[in-house]
């Protein structure tokens, strides 16, 4: 009984909040970045277990050469256990086709500064509370295995993207070399980001109260950064049991077996563990920095114009202004004087050099004190009578 009496009832805030969210539903934006044939559409059906790709054409040799980088989204809506989520892929088809790749990455920005700017837009508006979440919460950005490290086409796509959004890198159609050659290509890969100061997303640090499974489970996951993966939506029977994988003349690759590739801990780190940390670094990271860019340059702009309006109205600027704005240029004029007197005063001072150093400053300051809540009280005056 006692104990009922000293229960209040906050711990179910919890409670509530999952029942808000899981009505609601959550919403997921995932860019896949890469060249052609790199197994990227085949990635994305393996990780949700979908075909998002049914009506895809695929354009010849002829039409690769001059193609630029475009931009698909496809959406669709998942149900798992009562929870839903609404999933957008934006696949860039074109990307590091063309002969000369130099601008190729600017499609790809201009995207996600365009859906930083929209949200940006609805968050000033009067209707906040249905604003849609379009904004790019990972870029996969994949790598060929057939390469030395990172071309300088991954450079230069990587540094224009690595603050605009959590980029995890991939090496794709990982089947295709032996595990020393994985190995080796994970350093040259981690040694070329870390020379070039590139920022791909860094896993949060477990908190000390977590289990040791979920600790080790986490570390497994930092360790193997970049993910070599294989993708593949073929299901084939191996030893009576039906996996995914692909067949080859001398065995099965199986997608799903972590000795074959790094797709399960993928997967985990993208959906189980770590997809709502992915959206808040794009809160609380990439889109403030945004943001902040964009009250900036509104700010600078204003001024801008302020200036302008009263360098190009001259004399009649001050009958083009109200009287508030009229009063208010007169007490900044007025502050402007005082701040003159007290710059002279300061000079006198030091000039006749009849006070020792801390009275000067105790004289100085208080003076500077006593001018400032005058003109406090004067504007404050001033304020009122309008």
């Amino acid at each position: 009984m006692s104990g009922d009496r000293d229960y209040i009832g906050f711990a179910t805030l919890p409670e509530q909040v999952h029942r808000k969210s899981v009505k609601r539903g959550f919403e997921f934006t995932l860019m896949v970045l890469g060249e052609s044939g790199l197994g990227k559409s085949t990635l994305i059906n393996s990780l949700f277990l979908g075909d998002l790709y049914k009506e895809r054409k695929i354009p010849d040799v002829g039409e690769r050469v001059e193609k630029t980088t475009a931009i698909e989204k496809k959406t669709m809506d998942i149900e798992e256990r009562g929870v839903r989520l609404r999933l957008t892929i934006v696949d860039t088809p074109g990307f590091g086709d063309p002969v000369n790749c130099e601008d190729t990455w600017k499609a790809c920005s201009a995207y996600i500064d365009e859906q930083f700017r929209q949200y940006f837009t609805d968050e000033s508006g009067l209707n906040r509370k249905n604003i849609q979440d379009n904004r790019v919460h990972c870029c996969l950005y994949f790598i060929p295995p057939y390469g030395h490290g990172l071309r300088q086409l991954d450079l230069e796509v990587l540094r224009r993207l690595h603050r605009k959004v959590n980029v995890v890198p991939v090496i794709a159609k990982a089947d295709t070399l032996t595990t020393n050659e994985v190995k080796k290509l994970k350093e040259r890969i981690l040694a070329d980001i870390e020379e070039h100061e590139i920022q791909i997303y860094q896993f949060p640090d477990c908190d000390s109260d977590e289990d040791e499974e979920f600790k080790q489970q986490d570390k497994e996951l930092k360790a193997t950064v970049p993910f070599a993966v294989v993708g593949s939506s073929t299901v084939l029977e191996v030893a009576g049991r039906k996996v995914r994988g692909r067949q080859y003349p001398w065995g099965v690759v199986e997608v799903e077996n972590p000795k074959h590739s790094d797709f399960v801990k993928l997967r985990t780190m993208l959906i189980s563990t770590h997809m709502q940390d992915l959206k808040d670094v794009t809160q609380d990271v990439h889109y403030e920095n945004f943001r902040a860019q964009c009250i900036s340059q509104i700010s600078q702009q204003a001024i801008r114009e302020r200036s302008k309006l009263k360098r190009d109205s001259g004399p009649h600027f001050e009958n083009s202004i109200s009287d508030t704005d009229r009063l208010l240029l007169q007490k900044d004029e007025e502050i402007r004087r005082m701040q003159d007197i007290l710059a002279q005063m300061q000079e006198k001072l030091k000039a006749s050099g009849q006070v020792g150093g801390g009275g000067l400053r105790g004289r100085v300051g208080s003076l500077g004190n006593d001018l400032d809540s005058v003109e406090i009280d004067k504007k404050r005056n001033s304020i009122i009578d309008v």
